[in-house]
């Protein structure tokens, strides 16, 4: 992992999202060059000197999703976001300004046992598989990162494509309408074989 030994202008600011669980927290500049990553505790935290601290310092935080230039955080309360943003923002602007790493190694696919499937699409694939991680990949997964979260292709069998849900996505309210009159009306429109989109353990 690169270290920071210039000196860094840090700016932090806070995105609402559908899920009212969940704040997500924008730097302006890139914190995971690898791929997303969510941590539900500060043990599984170890690669994330970031994350483990964010677990010390807000007891209230349930989970950790970092994600290209965005952290989100999900509350295990009913903790008022208007009430802990500022320390939130506040943390993470002096964490970078003292030049720590978000990271000890770069992340990767698969370190979790729900993401062994990777959701970029490789050539020895189905063909109809290929399609499916394509659209995620062009159409779906720009705009679920502007909501906080993260979706990834785990398996189509039957006609169902199962996907992960990770970040702000991960239990929120409107998910599974998402899921149904947006992602799985596109699938189906654009490949014939699909008949149904689903979250993997919901």
């Amino acid at each position: 992992m690169k270290e920071m030994t210039e000196p860094r202008f840090v700016e932090v600011y806070s995105e609402a999202n559908p899920n009212p669980d969940t704040l997500k927290f924008v730097l302006n500049f890139m914190l995971n060059e690898g791929a997303p990553v969510e941590y539900n505790n500060k043990q599984e935290a170890a690669n994330s000197p970031m994350a483990v601290e964010i677990f010390d310092e807000f007891s209230f935080v349930d989970k950790v999703f970092i994600s290209s230039n965005f952290v989100t955080l999900t509350r295990n309360d009913k903790t008022d976001w208007f009430e802990v943003n500022g320390k939130v923002r506040a943390f993470l602007k002096q964490y970078f300004l003292d030049k720590k790493p978000a990271f000890l190694e770069t992340p990767t696919a698969g370190t979790p046992e729900e993401t062994k499937e990777a959701s970029a699409p490789t050539t020895d694939e189905p063909e109809v598989v290929l399609q499916i991680k394509t659209i995620l990949e062009e159409y779906v997964r720009p705009a679920v990162e502007q909501d906080g979260g993260a979706i990834s292709f785990h398996s189509f069998d039957d006609g169902v494509v199962k996907v992960l849900l990770q970040g702000a996505c991960s239990g929120c309210p409107s998910s599974t309408l998402t899921l149904k009159d947006g992602i799985e009306n596109l699938m189906k429109r654009m490949i014939p074989q699909v008949k149904e989109v689903v979250a993997e353990g919901v």
